[in-house]
């Protein structure tokens, strides 16, 4: 069953950001996952959420999802986001 990653971030560091994602893909890629949102425009419709940037990345499963984020090549990236960021992340499982 599909598994996907919701984050609310707020750069705080953009240069050191970057480097964040611009090594983030294929760890994301290794492990099944791929984007459906990054970044873009968001319109609130309801209540008063304001997320700063939305990133939404699908898995294969919550197993590929939980792979992923407790890789070994993807903990010194997470260390790097959390330092030049703060935002809010939630897996959540998917039914179809």
């Amino acid at each position: 069953m599909t598994a996907y990653i919701v984050g609310d971030i707020e750069i705080n560091d953009p240069e050191a950001y970057e480097e964040y994602r611009a090594k983030v893909p294929a760890v994301i890629a290794a492990h099944g996952g791929r984007y459906l949102v990054r970044g873009g425009a968001v319109e609130t419709l309801e209540g008063d959420w304001t997320p700063k940037r939305t990133v939404i990345l699908e898995f294969p499963d919550m197993e590929s999802l939980k792979a992923f984020w407790n890789a070994p090549d993807y903990l010194p990236l997470r260390a790097i986001r959390q330092k030049a960021s703060s935002g809010r992340l939630v897996a959540i499982q998917g039914y179809q």
